[in-house]
């Protein structure tokens, strides 16, 4: 780390502890040649995610559409900005862990549905409805009653055996 002042190349770690946010750490420095003291952050190095489109299309991973599009599912629904930015980030952790740089959109669209499923079924429906391009009211009927002999698993509640 080059100093600021002097431009030395060495310097000494006084002081380290993670920033406010828990993204980070703050370090404070001293360099050795001139005693000048500065502070420096540490974050971990993130990679750009890409999302793969159906038609093949490649296109930035943005977090903001997964955000809108769930707000839209729940609209009039007894669940807070608060809870759908919790399952949000939930979403978007698990996809970071199970993908390389780029992400299917069935999949992040399946992982979005998942959480819906564990808030809200009304909002679920919805969004399958608009995610998996229903036809005709046979299909809407046929994802209703396959959602009635699905057991409603609380987001909360972790899952012991994985099928």
């Amino acid at each position: 780390m080059y100093c600021s002042k002097c431009g030395a190349l060495e310097d000494k770690v006084i002081d380290s502890r993670p920033s406010k946010d828990g993204k980070s750490i703050r370090r404070r420095r001293e360099c050795v040649s001139c005693a000048f003291r500065y502070t420096t952050y540490e974050q971990i190095e993130q990679l750009e995610l890409r999302v793969v489109k159906r038609d093949g299309r490649s296109e930035p991973f943005d977090k903001q559409k997964i955000i809108s599009g769930m707000l839209k599912a729940c609209e009039k629904r007894p669940i807070t900005r608060s809870m759908v930015e919790d399952a949000v980030d939930s979403v978007v952790s698990a996809l970071e862990t199970g993908f390389e740089r780029e992400l299917p959109s069935r999949k992040i669209g399946a992982k979005i549905m998942e959480a819906l499923h564990g808030l809200d079924e009304v909002a679920y429906i919805r969004y399958a409805s608009v995610y998996r391009q229903f036809a005709d009211l046979g299909e809407f009927i046929d994802e209703i009653q396959q959602l009635g002999a699905r057991p409603k698993r609380s987001a909360l509640q972790t899952e012991l055996f994985k099928p």
